[in-house]
């Protein structure tokens, strides 16, 4: 058992962030970071439901795709949030690929005039993509289709937004909106104790109640805890295999050692759905070394 030092959990464990934003009950606070993150456009989302997060390709032989949280709201509209804790080489090419996605399924048989209803994919990162590092301040990033020349959006229906988590660095004082108290809590919770009064929101303390441990049923703690665990010791199996590919100077020394990340993880146990979020290798990859495993 772990002594939990940290009075809430961790939201970018897999556990931590279904529990605050992917679980029924608790709907309303994906509501409201999202009326938040998208208001300028958006104007207000009434509701949202929760859609199955894994998509199939049209045939068995094509790729699929996981999200961690897939939902619409009452216009059909669709959203993708993904958490990313681990760097992923080509992280912007897996969200665009996983918009093709609500955008296929929105095909209607027989006539149709290809009219869609607009695609959002949201990525939390717990990273700095290596192409921002010069950029310390702007940790959001609003991606559109936009004409080069005239720098206006062309297609408006189709938007990335991305949001480096390790850049916010506002203090509570700092604080200005309501957003950024959603980026402050995700980025601090595990380092709160008191709830500040500037915090002191009712779908905040909402939020805080739902994340304290000591509000956990024993199999809640279970959970976490085997949450907690994987992400640490993965953590740790990759930062040796990127500085194993740092010192060896090529990429076969990183791709050897999120390799062994990935027989480790399945030696725990644990699914290939979360290898592919710790990692950031596809599931195809990660299912190739467990054939490979069950065949010795």
């Amino acid at each position: 058992m772990y002594h939990f030092t940290e009075k809430y959990i961790n939201p970018f464990t897999d556990y931590g962030f279904k529990k605050i934003f992917g679980e029924e009950p608790n709907k309303e606070l994906l509501l409201d970071f999202l009326n938040e993150l998208l208001k300028d456009e958006q104007g207000e989302i009434k509701e949202l439901n929760y859609i199955k997060n894994e998509q199939l390709g049209v045939t068995g032989a094509e790729r699929r795709a996981i999200f961690d949280l897939y939902c619409e709201n009452e216009r059909g509209e669709k959203f993708i949030v993904e958490l990313q804790k681990t760097k992923q080489d080509y992280f912007k090419d897996r969200t665009v690929y996983y918009s093709t996605f609500p955008i296929r399924e929105q095909a209607e048989r027989g006539k149709w005039n290809f009219e869609l209803r607009a695609v959002y994919a949201i990525a939390i990162l717990d990273f700095v993509f290596e192409e921002d590092k010069d950029k310390p301040e702007k940790y959001r990033y609003d991606i559109k289709l936009t004409d080069i020349d005239t720098c206006k959006v062309f297609y408006d229906k189709l938007t990335f937004v991305y949001l480096e988590m390790p850049k916010f660095n506002k203090t509570i004082d700092e604080l200005e909106t309501r957003f950024d108290k959603w980026l402050y809590i995700l980025r601090n919770l595990t380092q709160i104790q008191e709830i500040p009064e500037a915090l002191q929101e009712e779908i905040f303390e909402k939020l805080f109640a739902i994340a304290e441990i000591a509000r956990f049923t024993p199999e809640q703690v279970q959970f976490y805890e085997d949450s907690l665990k994987e992400y640490r010791d993965l953590q740790n199996s990759i930062d040796t295999a990127h500085r194993k590919g740092k010192l060896e100077g090529k990429a076969e020394g990183k791709a050897e050692g999120l390799e062994e990340v990935v027989r480790k993880g399945i030696e725990q146990g644990l699914s290939d759905e979360l290898l592919v979020t710790l990692t950031g290798l596809t599931i195809e990859q990660i299912q190739k070394v467990r054939s490979v495993i069950e065949e010795i």
